[in-house]
């Protein structure tokens, strides 16, 4: 059973930086493809980015490419957001999400199995 923890979250500025991780245990990582997704109340889940743990290719969301960047490590089996030129819309609740047995990135919530609790990001104007 694929266990993943959130961390990383809270209050920033408009134009500021926030770095979220997702340590993941209980996997076989080489398999996976792992996300991270953001959902406002009232909201379906929105796919922000995702990364294949195997051959590292990425994939992000019009609305954070050239602001956020995905990335793992693999001694530590984490994945981490990086959230640059961060905006008020940008505010949610961002969730770790995995897949495993998987050759190519899903970006529907309904591809992924695994999911982290969610950490909040606040982001101020």
């Amino acid at each position: 059973q694929v266990q993943l923890v959130e961390s990383g979250g809270g209050l920033v500025q408009a134009g500021g930086s926030l770095t979220l991780s997702c340590a993941a245990s209980g996997g076989t990582f080489s398999t996976m493809i792992m996300g991270w997704f953001r959902q406002a109340p009232g909201k379906e889940r929105q796919f922000v980015a995702a990364i294949n743990w195997k051959n590292s290719s990425t994939d992000y969301a019009d609305s954070v490419k050239g602001r956020f960047t995905i990335s793992r490590d693999n001694a530590k089996n984490t994945v981490y957001l990086r959230m640059s030129s961060l905006k008020p819309e940008d505010t949610d609740v961002y969730y770790c999400a995995a897949e495993s047995w998987r050759t190519t990135i899903g970006i529907r919530a309904y591809e992924y199995r695994y999911w982290g609790q969610g950490t909040q990001v606040t982001v101020s104007s």
